[in-house]
C-alpha cells in the first residue's frame, strides 16, 4: 500500500489534549505516536480547526503545544480531552513493504486457498515485530474467536487494500 492507496478514510488519532499548560494557551498533550517531535511535521489538525504553532517536549512523555486558535488559559481548559486528528493522506510516503497499522484495521484475512477467516481488528507490538489479532466471523449471536498471527512473510505472504492473505500454517481454530 502507499499514500496514494489509503485503506481508511477514517481521521486518524495522534493525541489528545489533557489539559492547561500556563497562562497563555498552552495546552498539555498526550501522544499516541512515535513522539512530540513527529506531530511537528503536520501544521493543522481537525480539518483545520487547530493550526499548531509551536510544540516541545514536557520531559514526561507527553507535549506541550500552542496553537492559534487557543491564546488564554480558560480556552486551553475547554478543549481538554479534544482528539488531534488528521487524515490519513496527510501521512508521509511509505516504502514498498511499509504500512500503517491504521491501513491493516478493518482488512479481510483470507487463507492462501480463498477461504475467508474473518477481520484484521488490532494490530499489536510487543518488541518482536508486528502481530496481527484476527476476528472470525460471527457464529450463534456471539462474537467470532480472535487469534493472533506474526505480520512477516512467512505467515502473511500477501497484503493490500483488499486484504492480507494468511498462510494457513499459521491460522489457529
Amino acid at each position: 500500500m502507499t499514500k496514494d492507496s489509503p485503506v481508511t478514510s477514517s481521521p486518524i488519532t495522534l493525541a489528545a489534549i489533557i489539559g492547561a499548560h500556563g497562562v497563555t494557551g498552552e495546552v498539555r498533550l498526550k501522544l499516541f505516536g512515535e513522539g512530540w517531535a513527529d506531530l511537528k511535521r503536520y501544521k493543522t489538525f481537525n480539518d483545520g480547526a487547530f493550526t499548531l504553532k509551536k510544540i516541545r517536549d514536557d520531559n514526561k512523555g507527553g507535549a506541550v503545544a500552542r496553537f492559534a486558535e487557543c491564546e488564554d488559559r480558560n480556552t486551553a481548559e475547554k478543549l481538554r480531552g479534544t482528539a488531534l486528528t488528521i487524515t490519513r493522506a496527510d501521512f508521509p510516503y511509505l516504502a514498498d513493504g511499509e504500512y500503517y497499522y491504521a491501513d491493516l484495521l478493518g482488512l479481510a484475512a483470507a487463507s492462501e486457498s480463498g477461504e475467508p477467516l474473518g477481520t484484521v481488528v488490532q494490530v499489536l507490538n510487543y518488541g518482536a515485530g508486528d502481530i496481527l489479532e484476527v476476528e472470525r466471523p460471527q457464529a450463534d449471536d456471539r462474537p467470532g474467536k480472535r487469534f493472533m498471527v506474526p505480520m512477516n512473510k512467512d505467515a502473511v505472504p500477501e497484503w493490500s487494500a483488499a486484504g492480507v492473505v494468511i498462510d494457513s500454517a499459521f491460522v489457529i481454530d
